[in-house]
């Protein structure tokens, strides 16, 4: 049984990967030679992928894709895409070109306050704290002066500080609630200072009123950003006649928008099937919230709370046929940046932002809903018509064939015979094996 390691973080890079082929990988060489094969030959670029994260041995990369022809509030767009999954980048870009021939995409921002708060408890009287509060309130504010200076300038900063009651959810709990403007910055180190120190000073001012007896003891327990942000929102949204709808001439318009309508209402009711559609609007905001640098997980966490906000998980896309007209839309929380962070680190980022011409934060909240929105309506138009295998599994071919290790000879064969053959995994290795026999 391997021994547990200590000074771990000491090791030099390769000091770590032979402890690691050492201790825990059956195939030293191989093992040792696969992390090293994903290294950079540029040092100072290597150095900088070392130093995003602790412990690093390699880099893990994911292809970086493009997807053309987003019209976007009357403006053209290319979306950088980072992701693995087969199709996704085809999709978007098939539903791009689609909607770019009906009017584009509209996109607006409805709102950018974000939330965080400090988490306290207090076993007094709630009016002494409510007095408190009160009379404090000015000294929050002077006390992140230095912290705010520069967010203000930009137009952003602290909107609004309240006291909230929480004991009757949890006893003797409350909450300092503070809504923030962060501007072009994702905001989460800015916002982490602000409230710390507001538990500073509640903390201290607490300790000096002399109405508090000592069994109305105040005691801080955290002091956290949320990234539940439901008065951050963007609006995505696409509409046409329902007469424009129709590629299939065994499908007219007006069958095709019945059926997605009916689609969209049954995620709208059933969470089995609302988990997978809203699935799929992820796969498209993931893909350039990733390319862009910023945090897909608190962006996957605030949407899917969003998407439970009335009580049961619920799709985050609707859709409606009103007086002939097909109208698609999604409204979402998205806390994003392109300030700070990796923007301003990762080349690959920088260059992301560089395709998307620059975007400030509320421009970029835009670009991603309508990724979103476009991949989802690129998988219900699949699953209404054709089904969602067959675009999948045609881009899911050569994902197949490199598993297998096939020749370029033997992929330009197989490309050709399942052009005209129905793509499964089994289909795909038998026909292999017979070009190979």
């Amino acid at each position: 049984m391997t021994k547990p390691v200590n000074g771990f973080s000491k090791f030099s890079k390769s000091e770590k990967i032979a402890w690691l082929a050492e201790n825990y990988l059956a195939e030293n060489k191989k093992a040792v030679s696969t992390l090293q094969q994903y290294w950079n030959d540029d040092e100072k670029l290597q150095k900088l992928h070392d130093e995003f994260i602790e412990n690093t041995v390699s880099n893990f990369y994911l292809p970086l894709g493009l997807a053309p022809n987003f019209l976007i509030n009357g403006k053209h767009h290319v979306l950088p895409m980072a992701i693995e999954e087969s199709s996704v980048v085809a999709a978007a870009s098939k539903a791009a070109k689609f909607w770019s021939e009906r009017g584009g995409f509209k996109a607006t921002v409805i709102n950018q306050k974000k939330i965080g708060q400090v988490h306290f408890l207090y076993t007094g009287d709630f009016s002494k704290l409510e007095k408190l509060f009160k009379n404090i309130e000015p000294k929050f504010r002077e006390s992140v002066k230095s912290i705010t200076r520069n967010m203000e300038k930009r137009g952003g900063g602290i909107l609004e500080i309240d006291l909230i009651d929480k004991t009757q959810d949890l006893k003797n709990y409350y909450q300092l609630f503070v809504k923030f403007d962060t501007r072009d910055s994702m905001g989460a180190n800015f916002i982490n200072s602000c409230l710390e120190k507001f538990a500073e000073v509640l903390q201290e001012e607490a300790s000096k009123v002399q109405d508090f007896t000592k069994e109305e003891n105040l005691q801080i327990i955290m002091s956290i950003l949320s990234n539940y942000v439901p008065e951050c929102i963007v609006r995505a949204e696409v509409s046409c006649p329902v007469n424009e709808l129709s590629e299939d001439k065994n499908m007219s318009g007006e069958q095709f928008a019945e059926k997605f309508v009916q689609a969209v209402k049954i995620a709208e009711i059933e969470p089995y099937r609302a988990v997978t559609h809203n699935k799929g609007i992820m796969n498209g905001i993931d893909a350039v919230v990733l390319a862009t640098g910023n945090d897909f997980r608190a962006v996957e966490a605030g949407i899917h709370a969003y998407a439970s906000r009335n009580g049961s998980y619920s799709s985050l896309t609707h859709a409606s046929v009103e007086n002939g007209i097909f109208k698609f839309w999604m409204e979402i929380p998205l806390a994003l940046g392109t300030v700070g962070g990796l923007t301003s680190l990762h080349p690959l980022v920088k260059l992301a932002l560089d395709i998307l011409q620059k975007p400030s934060a509320s421009e970029l909240m835009e670009i991603t809903a309508v990724a979103g929105l476009a991949q989802n309506f690129a998988a219900l138009r699949s699953l209404t018509t054709t089904g969602i295998q067959q675009g999948h599994m045609k881009m899911h071919l050569m994902n197949i064939l490199n598993q297998n290790e096939a020749t370029e000879n033997e992929k330009e064969k197989m490309v050709e015979y399942f052009t005209h053959h129905t793509i499964t995994h089994s289909s795909v290795i038998d026909q292999l094996e017979k070009i190979r026999s």
